[in-house]
This record gives C-alpha cells, structure tokens and sequence, in this order.
C-alpha cells in the first residue's frame, strides 16, 4: 500500500473542489466553454419597469380594439333575426373577457415594479452580507510560508 503525501493529497482535493464550483443556469445562454453564461446574475430594474410600461401599451391596444368593437356592434343590432342574436351573445362575451383581461394587465403593473425594486434591493443586501462576511472572516495565510516550508 502506497502512501502519498499530505501536500499531494490537499493539492488533489483542492482541485476536484475547484473542479465542481461551476453553477449554470440551463436557461443562461452558453457563454465559448459551452456552460451557461459568463456573467453573475442581477437583477435590472430597467428591465421590469420595461415590461411593466408593455403591459401598459399592451391595455391601451385592447381599450382601442374595445372601442372598434363597440362602436360596429351598435350597427349590427338588428332585432328579430337569429344570427343578430347569436352575435350579440358573442359580443357579450368578447367584451365581458376583454374587460377582463384589461383589468388583470392594469392589476400586474404594480407587482412588476414592486418586483424589480424588490429582487434590485435584495441583490444589494446580499451583495453588502457577503462583503461584511469577508471583512470579518479573511483566510488564514498557508502554512509555511509561501512555498509550503520547502
């Protein structure tokens, strides 16, 4: 049975750990190794106050479409006709989910932006944690010295 060294031992655990501390996110485009991208994740209030200025357009678009809507259905009620009636239900219907619909874009405005500040102050807090985590836990130097006492 073979014995290797203390320094041979510590110098190939020490790479297998530093082999294995590569996290990838799978949705993260590949950066030139093949992994997932190069960059730290953070979070971009831009971002969020541009989707959130999206969903905006987005309900002005369906209060447009709304008022088309309304304003061709006032020449379409003609009583007494089955197809009149159908149509009328199927406007009905339209109009009740497009109501709707502007309701839950108009809802979601304010959670995406309370969102982005909300993940935006976190990366900073975790940011400032871990910076105080360093300050007051700095590695002990190797021992002997530089080159390992040799």
């Amino acid at each position: 049975m073979s014995m290797t060294s203390f320094d041979a031992e510590w110098a190939g655990l020490k790479q297998g750990t530093a082999a294995g501390t590569e996290m990838r996110l799978a949705s993260a485009a590949p950066d030139s190794g093949g992994g997932g991208g190069g960059e730290d994740l953070k979070s971009d209030m831009a971002v969020w106050k541009k989707g959130s200025e999206d969903v905006g357009e987005l309900v002005t678009a369906i209060k447009k479409a709304l008022t088309d809507f309304e304003t061709g259905q006032k020449g379409a009620a003609v009583t007494g006709v089955e197809s009149a009636t159908a149509q009328a239900e199927l406007y009905t219907s339209w109009k009740t989910y497009l109501d709707s619909l502007v309701g839950k874009c108009t809802t979601l405005q304010g959670p995406m932006i309370s969102a982005g500040k909300g993940q935006v102050a976190n990366d900073e807090t975790m940011r400032g944690e871990f910076a105080r985590m360093s300050d007051t836990y700095r590695d002990t130097p190797a021992t002997g010295g530089h080159n390992g006492g040799r």
